[in-house]
């Protein structure tokens, strides 16, 4: 018997490997204004809290504001073109996804990627098996404020109690906290396992499949 009726999926590190492309986006935009460029190891570091926060960091510390705003507009204008070029599924996820759905779980992603970036790689891959898929945008808060996971749960009409919340970094263990949501994190993502305990994790998967029988179980067992 079911424990749960719904999954919230955070979206990058979760289900997809968008690092590589968030990197040559970034480096972009600081390439263009003579800055030095970022890591893929630097870049893992900055991503979580959205991608203005991930420009803050990636810019030289002492960086202006409307400098800061002409690297951040140069890295939307590249990202919204090439936001799938190196990006893809994590292995396991797809099959992960179809088996959720014809096992009936409702589903949803809610993520601090811009909501252009997130409607495009939803079209890409999720929106036969998702309900909604949530981005930053105005009028709601991002994550770890619990916003956009409400939202979500309003669209799939389910009470948090019957929905887990999947995700791979503090943010998401934050969010799901701020949701007073059960949270399953993901050892596969952006934040390594020690880094996601550090930050209160207490349930973790090594491989996609595994979320299925968590998800007949209660977490708190």
């Amino acid at each position: 018997m079911k424990n749960y009726d719904g999954v919230i999926f955070d979206l990058d590190g979760t289900l997809l490997n968008t690092l590589e492309d968030l990197m040559d986006s970034v480096n972009y935009g600081l390439k263009a204004h003579h800055m030095p460029e970022r890591s893929l190891e630097e870049i893992r570091c900055f991503v979580g809290n959205g991608v203005e926060r991930l420009i803050e960091l990636a810019v030289p510390e002492g960086t202006g504001d409307l400098e800061r705003e002409k690297v951040f507009a140069q890295f939307k204008a590249h990202y919204k073109i090439h936001c799938n070029d190196k990006t893809g599924l994590y292995p396991g996820v797809e099959e992960l996804l179809a088996r959720l759905k014809e096992e009936g779980f409702a589903m949803a992603i809610v993520s601090n990627k811009l909501q252009e970036g997130v409607d495009a790689l939803n079209k890409q891959y999720f929106d036969r098996y998702v309900e909604t898929a949530i981005g930053a945008r105005e009028g709601i808060r991002k994550k770890p404020a619990p916003d956009t996971v409400m939202e979500a749960l309003r669209i799939l009409d389910l009470p948090k109690e019957r929905v887990v919340y999947v995700g791979d970094s503090e943010v998401d263990i934050a969010t799901a906290q701020n949701a007073g949501m059960d949270c399953i994190n993901v050892a596969w993502g952006f934040r390594t396992r020690k880094e996601q305990e550090k930050a209160g994790a207490k349930v973790f998967v090594e491989r996609p499949e595994e979320i299925v029988e968590l998800l007949y179980h209660d977490m708190g067992d």
